[in-house]
């Protein structure tokens, strides 16, 4: 699927959300839900390191508070927007939440893009995934935080 015109302005401006609010010793990764309206319901970063969860994913966290603000754990109708391709734990939780879209930046390096994004097309063949979205600009900020504790470590 090709993205919006608007995909590029939301992930840009979870970009900017990264760069205020992403606690130093999480790996920097957004993620927002979005109405039919692109109003954001929710934003959230990382939380694996602060909690000690390993499924504190930012995928994970949003659908979570979505899912409170909204009273609702369907979350069919709303967009996902997310600054790096989601990992197979969150394809399931996204699968689960029933979220109508999936829109996401940079593509892993850890995972094979084609298994989350074949993961989530198969199991739902009514959810849109656009991936690639300010691929270069989400990288590189994943690739400086990676820089950068690679120095303080020593």
């Amino acid at each position: 699927m090709k993205p919006r015109l608007q995909d590029e302005a939301i992930i840009d401006g979870l970009l900017e959300f990264l760069a205020t609010n992403n606690p130093a010793k999480e790996v920097p990764v957004g993620a927002g839900v979005y109405d039919s309206n692109l109003k954001p319901l929710a934003l959230s970063t990382n939380h694996r390191e602060s909690t000690s969860d390993p499924s504190a994913h930012a995928e994970i966290c949003v659908l979570r508070e979505t899912g409170q603000v909204t009273g609702n754990w369907n979350l069919e109708g709303l967009t996902l927007f997310i600054t790096l391709e989601p990992c197979l734990m969150c394809a399931g939780a996204i699968l689960q939440s029933r979220i109508s879209r999936v829109v996401f930046g940079a593509f892993s390096s850890e995972i094979s893009s084609d298994s989350t994004i074949d993961l989530l097309r198969a199991s739902n063949s009514r959810l849109e995934v656009v991936g690639g979205v300010r691929n270069q600009e989400c990288s590189l900020v994943l690739s400086q935080w990676f820089s950068k504790q690679r120095i303080e470590k020593g």
